[in-house]
């Protein structure tokens, strides 16, 4: 098979887990018209392709790809940042509704990939992660800010930094804050695009051995997004793999791992500086 049929194969997906659905993506496309010049007509360029996906309560799934498949144009879908061209979002059972984003953050929270550009660098840490609750008028001022010292405290954040403003933080100190931000509202489910591909592979460990701690202290559902399959084979129940804007496979983790069905997946596999199980981070290893 040549890499022109990537998009024509796709092989049979595992059996589904068990459980509540708590994200799905009904033939999810977006299409954006390209402009080609003044007499000559618009392109069509499909950045996803009638996806469609299940994420059950309590699951990790990781979707993988190269820069430019389509990943985080359907992350912004999800969050509702981006009305789809067609199909619809449900988080919960429930549409989501690009116009009412305010209800969405109460159920589907991102962390980005660089911190730095996502954080308000006029703003103290405690203020950052506490202006969601004061933006959805959850609880008197005595009662965020014991909320917010909670959280900061579970993310790792030392009390000394509270006060402090995000050039003053380290990479690995601007995510932790970036995590405390998505869970200050309690949100079911974190949306986490390239969280730590701005990190260097000591803070990557870290953040990843947090973002599981955190999995089991709330009962968090994850959708993780990431180009590093050394990452993904740590953290993921289930993986879907994307190319040109379409889910090409969708397996286990030990099944993409051992017997990846599709070419492309194969190729990234090959491609990896971690092809082999067991392999990718050392710390996210030993933890495992």
């Amino acid at each position: 098979m040549n890499m022109g049929d990537l998009g024509k194969f796709l092989p049979a997906e595992p059996p589904a887990p068990t459980g509540d659905i708590a994200l799905e993506l009904c033939a999810l496309s977006k299409v954006y018209q390209l402009k080609r010049g003044l007499f000559k007509a618009p392109v069509a360029l499909k950045a996803v392709d009638d996806v469609s996906l299940r994420l059950y309560r309590g699951e990790t799934l990781g979707l993988v790809g190269e820069s430019g498949c389509g990943k985080s144009t359907l992350a912004k879908m999800l969050l509702g940042l981006l009305e789809p061209t067609s199909g619809n979002v449900l988080v919960n059972g429930q549409e989501v509704d690009p116009t009412r984003r305010r209800d969405n953050a109460r159920h589907i929270q991102p962390i980005f990939q660089d911190p730095y550009s996502s954080l308000n660098p006029r703003k103290t840490v405690a203020q950052i992660v506490g202006l969601p609750l004061k933006l959805h008028g959850i609880g008197k001022a005595a009662e965020q800010e014991k909320a917010v010292r909670r959280i900061l405290d579970l993310v790792g954040m030392p009390e000394r930094t509270y006060g402090q403003y995000p050039n003053q933080l380290s990479g690995g100190q601007r995510q932790r804050v970036a995590i405390a931000r998505a869970l200050i509202l309690r949100p079911d489910i974190l949306i986490c695009d390239e969280p730590t591909s701005a990190l260097d592979v000591s803070v990557q460990a870290q953040i990843l051995n947090l973002l599981l701690d955190l999995k089991a202290e709330f009962g968090l559902t994850y959708l993780f997004i990431s180009h590093d399959l050394g990452v993904v084979e740590h953290l993921v129940d289930r993986v879907a793999v994307m190319n040109k804007g379409c889910i090409v496979e969708l397996q286990t983790r030990e099944k993409i791992f051992s017997d990846a069905q599709h070419p492309y997946t194969r190729m990234l596999l090959a491609s990896a500086l971690t092809p082999e199980p067991g392999r990718g981070i050392p710390e996210l290893a030993a933890a495992a």
